[in-house]
């Protein structure tokens, strides 16, 4: 039975990048000429990764909360790539704070770009985090939904890693309401490997948190909020930590 369910998320894997160029190229004269075009093509491809990943893997998902639709920060749990397809999904005009290597992959590099993503090299810390801001700064005349990882990478179910400050930076500065979002997707979809287990991966849209907290407390409230959510979901998946 895991060989079957290996080929079958092999098949999976290989299908979802080959639609990720179908996609892109399709969609690439309208994205040329409107953002709305890039926004069009990304929600298409969650789309049938989501319907893909039931299909093949029997790995259903599920939006729980009310998705946030006006100018936010979200801070969402980051465990795999699904949850940045689950997040995009589920909101009108998500650009992410993603990592600048990201930008060289094909299509998706291009497509980040178009709808307002913003590039950080992760390596260079203090720098970083204020060309970050400037960036952001830069991008806040394109209206959508400010997606970021706290943790700044993805975190297994059961590891532990800080939170880090840029979160409660981009809060502070841009005077947004904060949704944070929890998730259990790594329980079924690991950081590293090819097999996709069958389940319900759930990303869930917690309270917004509304500006004008200090950011050491609000730091503090997203870690708790976002941790003891995505614990919740984990142990309702079937995971145990260790």
């Amino acid at each position: 039975m895991i060989a079957v369910r290996w080929v079958l998320s092999l098949v999976f894997v290989v299908q979802m990048y080959l639609a990720l160029a179908a996609i892109a190229l399709a969609f690439a004269p309208w994205a040329l000429v409107s953002r709305e075009g890039a926004f069009a093509a990304a929600h298409a491809y969650c789309r049938w990764v989501r319907f893909t990943a039931r299909v093949l893997c029997g790995l259903r998902s599920e939006i729980r909360g009310t998705p946030p639709t006006g100018e936010v920060v979200i801070a969402a749990k980051h465990q795999s790539f699904f949850d940045i397809i689950m997040i995009f999904s589920a909101v009108p005009r998500g650009k992410f704070i993603m990592k600048r290597e990201l930008l060289y992959a094909p299509f998706l590099g291009q497509y980040a770009l178009r709808m307002g993503c913003v590039p950080v090299d992760r390596g260079k810390r203090g720098a970083a985090i204020a060309k970050m801001k400037a960036d952001v700064e830069r991008t806040s005349g394109l209206p959508g939904q400010l997606i970021i990882y706290p943790q700044g990478t993805r975190v297994a179910p059961g590891a532990k890693k800080p939170y880090k400050v840029g979160t409660g930076l981009l809060y502070d500065q841009l005077g947004q309401p904060c949704v944070p979002a929890a998730t259990n997707v790594g329980v079924f979809w690991p950081r590293h490997g090819i097999l996709r287990k069958p389940g319900l991966a759930v990303v869930e849209f917690l309270p917004a948190i509304e500006p004008g907290l200090r950011v050491p407390e609000f730091m503090r409230r997203i870690e708790t909020e976002i941790e003891t959510a995505s614990n919740r979901l984990m142990a309702e998946a079937g995971f145990r930590a260790p």
